[in-house]
């Protein structure tokens, strides 16, 4: 298993942020039970290969650790939590997308979605994780799969993965379509549109 990663210091708040030290829970809707016999991950859209992947199928691939700050568009922000899983460029390298892909929607049981260009998605420090600090995420905080893109607002990070979608135009996913900004860098502090 592979670690990389970076301790937490205060001076490291992005803009209109404040450290926190519990982990609130955030989440539009109820949160969804996923039996590990039935959860999937799909990779489809402007591939060369669709790809499905079962729980057993998704734990076989190279693990990671890393240590990164996550910050909210409400505010709060934690540094230096550990995670836990597969980088998501080595879940990408399965379905080879083409050319034309620039950016992915991420659709997750429950119903909710949320964008990301694709060359934010394939950068190393991001994640399809299934640990926080040492324990199985905890359901409402996305077990069994979260993403977790630490370099922008954690809206991004998008809970109970099911699917990622290649596509070659970016569209909004559901808190875009309600104002929120397309991208969503904490440190230019792209909260809304």
């Amino acid at each position: 298993m592979e670690r990389e990663g970076r301790g937490g210091q205060k001076d490291r708040l992005p803009p209109g942020q404040r450290l926190v030290v519990g982990w609130p829970v955030m989440t539009y809707g109820g949160t969804p039970v996923i039996p590990l016999e039935r959860w999937r991950l799909r990779l489809f859209g402007a591939v060369e290969r669709e790809v499905e992947l079962s729980w057993e199928e998704f734990m076989a691939l190279p693990k990671t650790k890393l240590v990164c700050d996550i910050h909210c568009v409400t505010g709060w922000s934690r540094v230096g939590d550990e995670w836990e899983g597969v980088r998501a460029k080595d879940v990408v390298a399965l379905c080879r997308p083409l050319p034309e892909a620039k950016a992915v929607m991420a659709h997750c049981y429950g119903g909710y979605t949320t964008n990301i260009l694709l060359e934010d998605l394939l950068l190393p420090d991001v994640l399809l994780a299934y640990r926080h600090n040492g324990k199985d995420l905890s359901p409402e905080h996305g077990w069994p799969v979260r993403l977790v893109v630490p370099h922008l607002y954690f809206w991004k990070s998008a809970k109970w993965v099911r699917a990622l979608e290649f596509m070659t135009k970016d569209r909004p996913g559901f808190w875009e379509m309600y104002g929120y900004h397309m991208r969503g860098d904490p440190w230019r502090e792209e909260r809304y549109a």
